[in-house]
């Protein structure tokens, strides 16, 4: 039973920061003009129709959390 609560709460403790990350995030994305138009992602504008694929964006976020995620696995 108490290795499940000490599980829980390790669980409870990265939930929170990853809402302290997606605060931080939300709070600078006003001053962060580049981030979701950097040079590898896909826009494609036409007379009725506009296309956006946030390649290059989506592989950094992936490329942040794995890096994250790796360091907290190591500690843990």
């Amino acid at each position: 039973m108490p290795d499940n609560i000490q599980y829980f709460g390790k669980i409870l403790i990265l939930v929170g920061l990853i809402c302290i990350i997606a605060g931080i995030i939300f709070m600078l994305s006003g001053k962060l003009h580049w981030f979701g138009r950097l040079p590898g992602d896909i826009y494609i504008q036409r007379k009725n129709f506009s296309f956006y694929f946030p390649l290059a964006t989506s592989l950094l976020i992936s490329l942040l959390l794995t890096l994250i995620f790796w360091i907290l696995r190591k500690k843990g």
